[in-house]
């Protein structure tokens, strides 16, 4: 059996243990939940404020999304500026080359006493001498055309690059003001979850967790009971087995926002990064990766393909098999194994198509 066939049994075996023990906390702890106090009239429940945080995290999700495009589309921003002035340089070299060649025939025509290449022929000794001189004068006269043509040419390039780049520095003025935008509305968001989550008790935070296991196992239990994994059969490919086996080694690590690794990652910065460590550039966010990459059914879904989430396409995992995702879920959480059902799927796409 090979290494990533292992990891991927242990990743189901450990998936399967995760749901067993959801299952079980969810039947011990009723007991506890109903000799847990009432909320104070017009107080939150606790599975209220689970709910309310969540979306605060998906939100912050969805803004990350924006930041993340918006940096990635800024720096290939700034490469075209790069390659402009490159470009501009380029030119200005052109026309200084050109110019002196124009003032090469210039004083060439200075030291001839300035009288016009035609007069001087027209007194040559011999007709020979006078046709092969008319010749001549024809080939100077259109490399002065083209000289001319060509200094125009490059002046108009020149002209174009100027666009071109005040074009792309406005381009950059505006995603830096969406990264900033998107930025605050992260930290708000985050903040608010978190401010949210530090007025619970320590009793009320480890219910607040075994909800949340409860709401994923809910909905992967309702996700498995349509039979959905008698349908799923394909094999990873070779760059999907390598894309796994990356996602699978940062299993732990935490969840930060904007993050590509090594040490920490967001949801679509561990699915970039995976694949990338495969051979295959993806785009950065989990909206790009869903507009850009071929879409294929949840039926044909094999380890290495890529699962968008929610309505929005705010989060992303990677599909390990057996009914399973690996995804880093959100701030205050690490890198984890998941059931593929856990929450909406909106479409899965496949990197290597």
């Amino acid at each position: 059996m090979g290494t990533v066939e292992r990891r991927r049994r242990r990743g189901a075996s450990a998936l399967t243990l995760l749901c067993a023990t959801a299952l079980l906390a969810v039947s011990a702890m009723t007991g506890v939940a109903q000799a847990a106090p009432a909320p104070a009239p017009g107080a939150k429940s606790l599975e209220q404020v689970r709910q309310e945080i969540d979306e605060l995290y998906r939100q912050a999700g969805t803004a990350t999304d924006a930041y993340n495009l918006a940096e990635s589309e800024a720096k290939a921003q700034s490469a075209k500026i790069v390659e402009i002035a490159k470009q501009v340089v380029a030119g200005q070299d052109r026309i200084t080359a050109l110019k002196n060649r124009a003032g090469a025939a210039a004083r060439a025509q200075y030291r001839s006493g300035g009288m016009p290449a035609g007069a001087r022929l027209a007194l040559s000794g011999t007709p020979s001498q006078f046709l092969d001189g008319a010749d001549r004068i024809r080939q100077g006269e259109k490399a002065t055309t083209d000289l001319l043509s060509e200094m125009n040419r490059t002046q108009s390039d020149l002209q174009q690059y100027a666009k071109d780049a005040s074009a792309q520095w406005e381009k950059l003025e505006a995603n830096r003001i969406k990264q900033e935008n998107a930025k605050k509305q992260i930290e708000e968001k985050i903040k608010s979850a978190e401010t949210l989550e530090s007025k619970l008790e320590a009793e009320e935070k480890a219910r607040l967790i075994q909800l949340e296991q409860e709401a994923q196992y809910k909905a992967q239990t309702a996700w498995l009971s349509t039979g959905v994994l008698k349908e799923i059969s394909s094999s990873a490919s070779e760059s999907g087995k390598k894309a796994v086996q990356y996602a699978t080694a940062q299993m732990g690590k935490p969840y930060v926002w904007g993050a590509e690794g090594p040490d920490s990652f967001d949801c679509s910065g561990l699915t970039s990064q995976a694949w990338r460590a495969a051979g295959r550039g993806i785009p950065r966010t989990s909206q790009e990766q869903l507009r850009l990459l071929p879409k294929v059914a949840i039926k044909d879904m094999r380890p290495g393909d890529l699962i968008i989430y929610f309505d929005d396409a705010s989060h992303v995992g990677m599909y390990v098999g057996d009914g399973a995702m690996i995804h880093a879920p959100r701030p205050g959480r690490n890198v984890t194994l998941a059931g593929a059902g856990s929450m909406p799927i909106k479409a899965v796409v496949r990197p290597d198509a």
